[in-house]
């Protein structure tokens, strides 16, 4: 490494350090920003605490506090307002205050000093931006050039999703959108990653064969079993038919696990073919199949871990509230089994997929030197 990049390296991590500080500071001082009353807690008293029995007959303990704030912003910046709260030591549906936290709140009396009010949910912006300040340093630290198109990608991905799904009106198909969102992501954020070669094309190729025709055998499955033991209870408040929203899921899915077989794949074929120029197409294929092989249960096992993860607490809450164990993986598993199933059969297709489309660009760049 030369002084011009030792320099280049030393002003990046500096400004890495400038942003990550200013972000920081900025977040802490937010508040202007919100509508929502915004209070910082800066007394917190422990009133009583009582044993009680939830159903079915579990025991728990109530906490019950009492806080005293300063508004952050509004006409009552500065004022003084006491709070209630009440916690539970499961936690489920309530928190735990103290010094200096923040809370967003509705004033119930502003007629007296101190003002009165009831908590309506913890402010949770700093939390998050650190969280998300420590993803992109991994990432860049990392993956260097990579990572950073790699955020860049992901950046502009979920901007342009969210900007056509809220703008394209109710009666547009939502499956026709998501699949031209299938392709733009794919382009987009294997382009940005790997850049204009055969390599990218090759994978970009790979990436909507296996999608699509994961998404048709899911289709074609669902129709034939007129999608018995789905349940879409959890959809009970989407503005758009559940099965069609439940479909577009599929897709996108499908779009995270294909991609990630098809890159790792044809980069791996090319890697090989870079080192030895002259290694035979039958010795690249069988090489694909068994890069393939190895990662398929560990890429499957990731899927279905994904797709779980986030019906934990569902899990838990029904579990507790003494509901069996087959109406609750019912009522919270059926959607994400299946979603993980059509995820791990994008997984088990694109790998066959990538390892010819990969070995057919190799040879055809062969045939052309």
């Amino acid at each position: 490494m030369n002084i011009t990049d030792n320099k280049k390296q030393l002003f990046l991590s500096g400004l890495t350090i400038l942003l990550v500080l200013f972000s920081v500071v900025f977040v802490k001082n937010n508040h202007f920003l919100y509508k929502h009353a915004i209070v910082e807690i800066n007394q917190v008293t422990l009133n009583e605490r009582e044993e009680i029995m939830d159903l079915p007959n579990i025991e728990d303990t109530l906490f019950h506090q009492t806080l005293v704030g300063t508004l952050k912003n509004g006409s009552q910046k500065g004022e003084t307002i006491v709070l209630n709260n009440t916690y539970s030591s499961s936690g489920a549906f309530d928190h735990q205050y103290q010094l200096g936290d923040e809370v967003f709140i509705t004033i119930d009396n502003d007629l007296k000093r101190p003002y009165e009010g009831r908590i309506d949910y913890p402010k949770r912006d700093s939390s998050l931006l650190l969280v998300v300040w420590l993803f992109i340093i991994t990432v860049i630290l990392i993956g260097k050039k990579s990572g950073l198109y790699s955020l860049l990608s992901l950046t502009l991905n979920i901007f342009v999703g969210l900007f056509i799904l809220s703008a394209v009106p109710k009666k547009t198909s939502l499956l026709l959108l998501i699949s031209g969102l299938v392709l733009f992501f794919t382009v987009t954020s294997l382009l940005l990653i790997s850049g204009k070669n055969k390599k990218t094309y090759s994978a970009i190729l790979a990436t909507l064969l296996g999608t699509f025709a994961a998404f048709m055998i899911a289709f074609f499955v669902m129709a034939a079993t007129s999608q018995k033991g789905l349940r879409y209870e959890e959809m009970a408040f989407a503005t758009r038919n559940p099965q069609s929203v439940f479909l577009a899921s599929l897709l996108i899915g499908s779009l995270g696990a294909a991609m990630d077989i098809a890159i790792t794949i044809t980069s791996s074929l090319y890697e090989l073919y870079d080192k030895n120029n002259h290694i035979r197409k039958s010795d690249l294929k069988k090489s694909g199949v068994e890069i393939g092989r190895d990662i398929m249960g560990s890429m499957t096992n990731v899927i279905f871990f994904a797709y779980v993860s986030g019906s934990i607490p569902m899990l838990l809450l029904y579990l507790k509230n003494g509901s069996s164990i087959g109406f609750t993986f019912s009522m919270n598993l059926s959607l994400e089994l299946a979603r993980a199933a059509v995820g791990g059969i994008a997984i088990v297709l694109t790998i066959p997929i990538s390892v010819y489309i990969a070995t057919a660009f190799i040879n055809r760049g062969r045939e052309d030197k």
